[in-house]
């Protein structure tokens, strides 16, 4: 139990808590135990505002774009990864991190995307061994030369074609070495910013290259113990405002076909469209879905997350029907305008605090008056748990793990703040 000021008070607002919540037949114990169990994949990329480690490169450059000048930035993989351990250490629970390949240390030698190797990557992967952490990964299609009038795998130029295949590829074999030295599969998560910002005249053509390209990428099988491989759709993006190569339905089909995982990012459908739904529809025809939680505000503008009716509605969508197993939580998102780190923590713990309210609900019960035809119990009972007293099985739920409650984290970044970050 982490040794913090008036930790009695906690422990007594839990036991509290515990009371209440048996009256609804929910062992909050056995609950917590539950939350235990869920890891969600953090992504690297908050940590330096999408740069990498490649030099020159333009991070807009295929929708992906940052904004603000917050101090501290990290200046190499050493102190990103310090800043990471940072922001897992204030986050309960054993989690996960997801890396880009511009993350590959090289050296100092120009090495192109498309010859990326797993020794790219063995600090990372040796870090993560002493972290005790699971890596997933992504190809970089973005932010790079060849992108070639905003098109990769959907290019009917051959040769910019065969540079991202031969990425993708790479990329492929570089999460087979993560899942093999870390022994737990790495999902290797293909989205490309494919798209048109005008309206296009063939939006068939593209989606035929594209699907042939895919082929060719996820052509060698690779042992599913070792690598996942996923593909994410998007609605729209900064440059293809009117037509979206790899859109929804594309992705959906060529999983299912492949039987490869799909990607559902809260930000890459209509702002009125929740992935919440969507998930218990996709996982009717694929075994296995990657989350990536975001908040988009307008558009895909990829804000922190935090416990609003989005990411409830996503956990609830995974927990009420037992779906732990199947689907892979992650985070996505890349704010420069506030403190990095606790960028990561607040969206971190509030994925993790809708996970646990989602636990938290009596689900067997509403579901029962459902199947009854009683939706005025259901309806009443929905509104009911909102204020039942989730945040005390939170705070409890951090002293277990040692980490700080809501309310005690955030001076331990405003001090790495003031010792670390503001010397770089």
């Amino acid at each position: 139990m982490a040794k913090i000021d008036n930790a009695k008070t906690y422990e007594h607002a839990y036991e509290q808590a515990k009371d209440i919540f048996a009256l609804l037949g929910v062992d909050t114990d056995e609950i917590l135990n539950q939350l235990q169990k869920i890891p969600v994949s953090m992504h690297c990329w908050q940590g330096d505002d999408v740069g990498g480690f490649e030099g020159g490169g333009d991070i807009t450059d295929g929708g992906i774009m940052a904004t603000g000048d917050y101090p501290g930035k990290p200046g190499n993989a050493d102190e990103l990864r310090r800043d990471i351990e940072t922001a897992l250490s204030l986050v309960p629970g054993k989690h996960r991190l997801n890396l880009h390949a511009i993350y590959a240390e090289t050296n100092g030698k120009k090495v192109d995307r498309n010859e990326l190797e797993p020794t790219h990557f063995k600090n990372w992967c040796d870090w993560a061994k002493e972290q005790e952490l699971g890596l997933d990964f992504n190809p970089s299609c973005f932010a790079h030369p060849m992108v070639k009038e905003g098109l990769t795998l959907a290019s009917r130029d051959p040769n910019v074609r065969n540079f991202w295949i031969e990425h993708c590829i790479a990329s492929r074999k570089i999460g087979e070495y993560f899942g093999k030295e870390l022994n737990t599969a790495c999902i290797t998560n293909v989205w490309i910013p494919d798209g048109y910002k005008d309206t296009p005249a063939d939006r068939y053509a593209p989606r035929e290259i594209l699907k042939q390209a895919l082929d060719k990428v996820f052509a060698e099988k690779i042992d599913p113990k070792h690598n996942k491989d996923t593909v994410e759709s998007k609605l729209f993006g900064i440059g293809s405002e009117s037509y979206v190569v790899g859109s929804f339905e594309f992705y959906l089909g060529y999983a299912i076909e492949k039987n490869v995982l799909l990607t559902l990012d809260s930000g890459h459908f209509h702002p009125t469209e929740s992935i919440a739904d969507k998930i218990s529809s996709v996982l009717l025809y694929i075994d296995e879905i990657m989350l990536h939680i975001s908040r988009g505000v307008r558009w895909d503008s990829d804000h922190i997350v935090t416990l609003n009716d989005d990411s409830l509605a996503i956990a609830r969508a995974v927990i009420q029907n037992g779906f732990q197993s199947r689907v892979h939580a992650g985070t996505d998102f890349f704010d420069a305008s506030v403190n990095r780190i606790a960028a990561w923590i607040i969206g971190m713990r509030s994925v993790l605090k809708a996970y646990l309210n989602a636990l938290l609900e009596p689900s067997n019960t509403l579901k029962e008056a459902e199947k009854n035809g009683n939706l005025t119990k259901r309806l009443a009972m929905m509104e009911d748990i909102k204020s039942l007293p989730s945040g005390a099985i939170w705070n409890y739920y951090c002293l277990k793990n040692n980490v700080p409650p809501d309310g005690k984290w955030l001076e331990k970044v405003e001090q790495y703040e003031k010792e670390v970050l503001l010397k770089r």
